[in-house]
């Protein structure tokens, strides 16, 4: 009997062993990421799937969507909140894309900051070969008020909970989501971030943020956020109001085509984003014009951030013409696992 479950508790351990060898390996080696000991380039999409008629994110259509993704050539997903679904990770690994898992600072004990949740989180799921890397806030410089209007309060957090992370976790980096480039402030406080996102939007021209990073910092960096929405509030440059798809695959593969020869400083980009999303300004049912965001007047081509038109498909999967922009810069890129 002794033998038996001496020999049963072996092959858990063996099992469990077996499962960590064969995590991928996620290393920062310079201004590079590594999986592997490979580099690997993001050819990205920002993610958050919400049904028509709700408010709530849901992988109801996630077979569909990494079908799409992987035609578009799309290596990489970034979502803002973690996802506590095996069978979604495994799915999406399974599809051959990476995460870069999103973690807030006060979602009522759900796997966040502010309640230390979020190694809990880590410590479930970081054997899984579908991760990249952990990422920390989402331009959170924007909102001085959620830190008693102490933005150091703020980094102070995500310095922090980087460090905990990095003594619990040593096969993925960490990172946080910046509005715009980091300050002295910023970089000051935050010695264990490993690599800066950065939400950039400066019009259908971003070229000026890698030599702006180069000259603070010889971190890794990408961009978070980056592209445009398909409506346009006004006319404007040549493109007329109302409902333009061809405005956004312009400025988009303008956007993708100053990131990709800028290899040397960024790590790539996760563009904003994968489907429309009808829960931001107006009835959840219906498509509406309208929203706003925080430092968002650089949106091409009309300053103004319509927030439900943003995806290159809309809600129905149906492919815009950013679609078709975003598989030709993707597929014709080096392939990354």
């Amino acid at each position: 009997m002794i033998k038996n479950i001496t020999i049963f508790l072996m092959l858990c351990l063996l099992f469990i062993f077996s499962d960590v060898a064969h995590a991928d390996s996620v290393t920062i080696n310079g201004r590079m990421i590594l999986v592997n000991d490979t580099v690997y380039t993001i050819k990205g999409i920002c993610y958050h799937p919400v049904p028509k008629g709700s408010d709530k994110r849901s992988f109801s259509n996630l077979t569909k969507d990494l079908s799409l993704m992987v035609e578009a050539g799309i290596n990489t997903i970034r979502v803002y909140s973690p996802i506590h679904n095996k069978a979604v990770l495994d799915e999406i690994h399974e599809a051959g894309l990476k995460l870069i898992i999103g973690f807030g600072y006060n979602q009522s004990g759900d796997f966040d900051l502010l309640s230390g949740t979020f190694i809990d989180y880590i410590n479930t799921y970081k054997n899984h070969d579908a991760i990249l890397f952990w990422e920390l806030g989402n331009e959170y410089n924007y909102h001085p008020e959620w830190f008693r209007n102490d933005l150091k309060n703020w980094y102070t957090t995500l310095d922090n909970a980087a460090k905990l992370i990095h003594q619990n976790d040593h096969s993925h980096p960490v990172a946080t989501a910046h509005g715009e480039l980091p300050d002295s402030l910023a970089l000051a406080n935050c010695p264990n971030v490993d690599i800066w996102g950065m939400n950039v939007y400066r019009w259908d021209n971003p070229e000026d943020i890698f030599t702006e990073w180069r000259n603070i910092s010889s971190k890794p960096m990408y961009l978070s956020e980056a592209g445009t929405d398909s409506y346009m509030t006004i006319s404007r440059d040549g493109y007329d109001q109302g409902v333009n798809e061809l405005a956004q695959a312009c400025a988009v593969k303008k956007i993708l085509d100053v990131v990709f020869q800028n290899e040397k400083i960024c790590l790539g980009v996760t563009l904003f984003a994968f489907v429309d999303e009808l829960w931001k300004a107006g009835n959840n049912n219906t498509q509406d014009a309208g929203g706003w965001a925080p430092n968002s007047s650089g949106v091409p081509y009309d300053g103004a951030p319509n927030e439900e038109y943003w995806g290159i498909v809309d809600i129905d999967r149906n492919k815009k013409k950013a679609f078709s922009l975003v598989k030709e810069k993707y597929t014709n890129l080096p392939v990354s696992k």
